[in-house]
């Protein structure tokens, strides 16, 4: 019974501590190196299966390509008025932070509460397909257990009215 109380003190105490850490912000990683369009492309999804990509298949040779596609947002409108309605909808979302936003590209950082993990979103309004264009992408960790494609999918719901 002693072993027990000890171990479960050890389990609580280790909690904390990784709890404590998240909060410092030694799970937020560090911001990509480019972010934004480039030759008509955001930046490729993930090596690791944490990020989601519209454009997932203008990288043929990406390892995953298959796991990371996902549809563009549909215009509500303009290019210009689609954007501004994705940004007030994730400025509603919890941990979300509007770090650029111009009339064609948002870029959008969501930080998780307890530990403090960030994931970077981008939003880019596509003139030659009539599409948002969309990429998101966790910093760190192997898997986001689908987080990115959760949030990704519950815009292109509120964006539809639903």
């Amino acid at each position: 019974m002693q072993i027990l109380k000890w171990l479960i003190l050890a389990v609580t105490a280790l909690s904390l501590l990784v709890l404590l850490a998240g909060q410092l912000g030694a799970f937020s990683g560090h911001a990509p190196e480019y972010l934004g369009v480039r030759d008509g492309k955001l930046r490729a999804p993930s090596k690791t299966p944490n990020s989601v990509s519209s454009q997932a298949d203008q990288w043929p040779q990406h390892p995953m390509r298959d796991e990371a596609r996902i549809a563009p947002l549909l215009l509500r409108g303009s290019g210009p008025a689609t954007i501004a309605q994705i940004r007030r909808i994730v400025e509603g979302m919890p941990g979300a932070q509007v770090v650029q936003a111009r009339d064609d590209y948002l870029y959008v950082q969501f930080t998780t509460r307890w530990m403090k993990f960030i994931d970077d979103a981008e939003f880019w309004f596509d003139p030659a397909a009539s599409v948002v264009q969309v990429r998101s992408a966790s910093r760190i960790g192997r898997k986001d257990f689908g987080a990115n494609r959760e949030r990704i999918e519950a815009i292109r719901q509120a964006l539809a009215g639903g």
